[in-house]
């Protein structure tokens, strides 16, 4: 079964740099690098987590459509698809309203909400593991009968509609925000304002927002982002963070049933013994955004190194499901090491350039050991190509890139 919304990933790529070309031509200061890059780095992690797992996802609920259905559903008929969408949607609702009231599932969506910008990049941002808690919510809709075709196509339309929202570029659209999700809407949904968090869950119609009292108009300037910001570059922390913060809370508290509540209760609840809940602290639109220096060399280098990576990411998963397994997964891994390494350059890392330099120099024994004839010599000469490049243009940044991580170890300290 094809995954639409990971096979648009070349059309979103587009509609970015489309966005990042309207938004100079306004004098927008929408984009910044390292945060775009931090934000698609999340999302082909997730995509890569997909095509590692998502079998198991299709499979689950083919076994529940098949095992426990009330009904049969015709595909021939156009109230099977619409009937479908609105469920998807209605189901879509409660996980991400959920998603924001319960803290192990925040820890599989917060992700989302990380990035301190708002632009097209951010729809992007997604965490590995939500695909995988959000499939229990839509089991039901096999319950009710929905053939699986049917269903995963709706949902992947669902997904797709909510790219267009992470956008500043589109005002209010009046009387279409009565019914639809707009921009203006999701914005809201993405600030850390008190007055706008656990707002506007819906992802395509806005109604369920209205109707069960979780609907907020934009009004006050957003101030994009977390409560308590994520201050990193590293797309695999961002998947783990919030996971740590949780197991540390529960060890910390000495009550048994305060641990178990701890992954329980809504993001922002202490027990009392660790100093009581915690409300989210007022914001103002000065607010000042994570950011790290970094000279227009190493900007250069991650762009080209992520448009590489980015191809190679595709690449898996439009044809992931043909390949070697072995070959996928080396695949998968040598994407993610690159993205973590790109993350690291941005922070400046003591370690990055090292493990940026052992990276271009395993890929093309990589590339001879998986793969085979003129694909592995080709492969092969883009890869010596490419650590060619790292080390002529590189050679004389240890000195500079040792000065920042000097200095951001003491803004830090």
């Amino acid at each position: 079964m094809k995954d639409y919304a990971g096979l648009a990933g070349p059309a979103y790529l587009i509609l970015i740099a489309l966005e990042v070309w309207v938004a100079r031509r306004r004098r927008a200061d929408l984009y910044r690098l390292n945060d775009a890059i931090n934000d698609v780095s999340t999302g082909i992690l997730m995509q890569l987590g997909v095509l590692a797992f998502g079998a198991v996802i299709v499979a689950s609920y083919v076994f529940v459509y098949e095992g426990w259905r009330l009904a049969d559903w015709s595909p021939e008929r156009a109230v099977t698809w619409i009937a479908c969408f609105l469920a998807v949607d209605v189901a879509y609702y409660w996980f991400h309203r959920l998603s924001h009231e319960v803290n192990f599932l925040w820890a599989a969506h917060v992700v989302h909400h990380q990035s301190e910008d708002y632009n097209l990049a951010v729809a992007l941002r997604q965490s590995a593991l939500q695909p995988f808690f959000s499939a229990f919510f839509y089991l039901p809709l096999a319950v009710l009968g929905f053939p699986p075709l049917v269903f995963f196509t709706c949902s992947a339309l669902n997904t797709i509609y909510q790219f267009w929202l992470h956008t500043q570029l589109i005002g209010r659209l009046g009387p279409l925000e009565a019914v639809f999700v707009t921009p203006s809407h999701h914005r809201v949904h993405h600030g850390r304002n008190p007055l706008y968090i656990d707002r506007n869950h819906g992802g395509t119609f806005i109604v369920w927002d209205r109707l069960f009292g979780t609907f907020q108009r934009e009004e006050e300037e957003v101030v994009y982002g977390i409560t308590t910001p994520l201050a990193s570059w590293n797309p695999i922390w961002a998947n783990l963070h919030y996971w740590v913060e949780l197991v540390r809370g529960a060890r910390a508290t000495r009550a048994l049933g305060d641990k178990l509540r701890t992954f329980v209760e809504a993001p922002g609840w202490m027990p009392a013994d660790l100093g009581g809940p915690r409300p989210p602290p007022p914001v103002g639109a000065g607010a000042v955004k994570f950011d790290r220096p970094y000279p227009r060399r190493v900007g250069a280098y991650a762009l080209v190194q992520f448009a590489l990576l980015a191809l190679v990411a595709v690449g898996l998963i439009t044809f992931g499901a043909s390949l070697d397994r072995g070959i996928a997964a080396a695949g998968a891994l040598a994407v993610t090491w690159g993205l973590l390494n790109l993350g690291a350059l941005f922070e400046a890392k003591p370690w990055a350039l090292r493990s940026e330099a052992l990276r271009v120099a395993a890929m093309p024994l990589a590339a001879l050991a998986l793969l085979s004839g003129a694909a592995a010599w080709i492969a092969t000469a883009a890869f010596v190509a490419a650590a060619a490049c790292f080390w002529l243009w590189m050679r004389d940044m240890e000195p500079v890139f040792l000065d920042l991580a000097r200095a951001s170890s003491s803004r830090a300290g």
